[in-house]
């Protein structure tokens, strides 16, 4: 690969307006991981993992991601608080001033691509000013060969400079700090943050936006893997839901972690080349996947060592959002390529802190549309400054902040897939059981296991009265029985040992849902809006 020695090819960035720079390009991760130390923008842990810390951003900072408006996006974007516009002018006015900024520096340079299907490859240039930035995206997406390397052309442009300070009032941006997408001059342009996960998520946001829109793809913020029978399945979920610990199952093989486009050929693709996982609480015998790939050509982000390199997982003194991204051959038990084919199931994973979902349930076609637009899980008080007690969390198509489209319309793609496909969808609550958050305890991962394990060997029954129960409030179908799951741990009702506090919860809770999907209600077609919770109990 490429990627493993150092390239002997120049280049140069004068096309880009970045004159007389010291250009690197394509220079291993061994090179990168090495430069970064002695510069002293990181150190090495005793794992062998690079460790760096991305400064005042520790996370994506939303408010301050932009789209160019133009005649490409106009009438297609989902103009709003998600996806907020951004002058052509003040764009190429702020490009330029960013590459000024680069000019004359040492800057590094990465060809490589996204999506593993070779139909929809995007060939991508990575420009940065850090070496672990670029060290960054060679983990995260794909690695051309040599031979891909000699005629390669960049589609997209990535340009990352965390030292250049916008100023808000004259360049149009809120703060110091933005990325911002522009699909005419295809340019990711990020400044004033070292947040890594602002070169993933800004080609993540254009493949949304591409693929549905040009190539008849449903794109996707999931996991999914392969089984023996190559049966794919595919886990939608929001941070702290279980995605990329349920996915990573050592009976199948991982396709990826977290981005995937599905076509019209009835194929899943990944359109990365690693993963980028939290590393919070992190520990080998829950996580063991995660655990191993923690080595040489890893970069941690924001964690805090010892005096021997090694890492304290529970020190959140920086952030919780602790993160590594690796290779992802750095994981045994992949798919190669990262494609799979025969999609069968779909889990949309919440982690619902009311404690009144049940741990599985089998969803229609309209009842999953709907939980898809609205994307639920809920925030536990701690996490963020106000939060005292259980709050719904929604963001629509279990991404929001990715999706420059109208929910409904990847909504619209998925009810379609499903009715060509006629997989399953089922809704996993890895949350609370036996009460709310603070009297009820977490599902046991186990459990959760054993129920996604029950549905992959198809051992849940058949989709009627026998087999499941149509819960009265919420109107999905909870299964009766389950092997390795005790009975009463299937209804949540049961669990709580308290019918008039169940139902009190549970209602506020399909009163959530409800409002949250009142902006959604004049683009959802009838269908969908009849997925929604049932509005009265038995």
């Amino acid at each position: 690969m490429a990627n493993n020695t150092q390239a002997t090819k120049s280049i140069s960035l004068n096309e880009y307006g970045i004159k007389n720079a010291e250009v690197h390009y394509q220079l291993s991760p061994e090179k990168l991981h090495d430069i970064t130390i002695a510069k002293g923008q990181g150190v090495e842990a005793s794992s062998g993992a690079l460790a760096v810390n991305t400064g005042e951003f520790t996370g994506r900072s939303p408010m301050d991601r932009f789209i160019v408006k133009d005649d490409v996006t106009k009438d297609r974007v989902w103009w709003g608080k998600v996806n907020i516009p951004f002058d052509s002018d003040d764009f190429q006015k702020l490009y330029d001033k960013v590459t000024d900024y680069l000019s004359g520096k040492e800057v590094f340079v990465r060809d490589s691509y996204a999506c593993a299907d070779e139909n929809y490859k995007l060939n991508i240039r990575v420009i940065t000013e850090y070496p672990w930035s670029n060290q960054f995206a060679n983990n995260m997406f794909l690695r051309p060969t040599e031979e891909e390397l000699k005629n390669f052309s960049p589609e997209w442009t990535i340009v990352n400079a965390p030292g250049f300070m916008a100023d808000p009032k004259v360049d149009g941006t809120r703060q110091h700090n933005f990325a911002i997408l522009d699909f005419t001059r295809k340019i990711a342009l990020i400044g004033g943050t070292g947040y890594t996960g602002e070169i993933k998520k800004g080609i993540f946001s254009a493949l949304n936006f591409i693929l549905p829109v040009f190539k008849n793809t449903l794109p996707m913020h999931c996991s999914a893997n392969i089984g023996k029978d190559d049966d794919t399945a595919i886990f939608f979920g929001l941070s702290g839901t279980g995605k990329t610990t349920l996915s990573a199952d050592p009976e199948r093989r991982l396709i990826g972690d977290d981005e995937h486009g599905w076509t019209k050929e009835n194929t899943v693709f990944n359109f990365e080349g690693g993963c980028y996982a939290k590393v919070i609480n992190l520990c080998e015998e829950n996580e063991p996947d995660i655990f191993k790939a923690i080595k040489k050509g890893a970069i941690l982000e924001n964690v805090i060592l010892d005096a021997d390199g090694n890492v304290d997982f529970d020190d959140v003194s920086i952030t919780q959002n602790t993160r590594v991204s690796y290779p992802i051959d750095h994981i045994d038990n992949i798919a190669v390529p990262s494609i799979g084919k025969n999609p069968k199931n779909i889990f949309f994973l919440t982690a619902d802190a009311f404690g009144v979902l049940p741990p599985i349930s089998k969803l229609t076609p309209s009842q999953a549309a709907y939980h898809f637009i609205s994307g639920y899980t809920a925030k536990v008080a701690g996490t963020e400054a106000g939060v005292v007690e259980p709050t719904p969390n929604f963001s629509a198509c279990f991404g929001a902040p990715f999706m420059p489209l109208h929910p409904a319309k990847y909504a619209e793609m998925l009810s379609d897939k499903m009715k060509e496909t006629g997989l399953n969808v089922w809704l996993v609550n890895t949350g609370w059981t036996g009460g709310p958050y603070g009297v009820g305890t977490r599902m046991k991962l186990k459990y959760t296991r054993a129920m996604i394990n029950a549905v992959l060997n198809g051992d849940l029954g058949l989709y009627d009265y026998d087999h499941y129960h149509i819960h009265s409030v919420f109107g999905v179908a909870q299964p009766r029985s389950c092997p390795g799951v005790p009975t009463e741990v299937l209804s949540p009702r049961t669990t709580w040992n308290d019918d008039e506090a169940y139902y009190t919860t549970a209602f506020k809770l399909t009163n959530a849902f409800r409002e949250n999907f009142k902006k959604f209600e004049s683009f959802a077609s009838e269908e969908i809006r009849r997925g929604g919770p049932q509005r009265y109990a038995f």
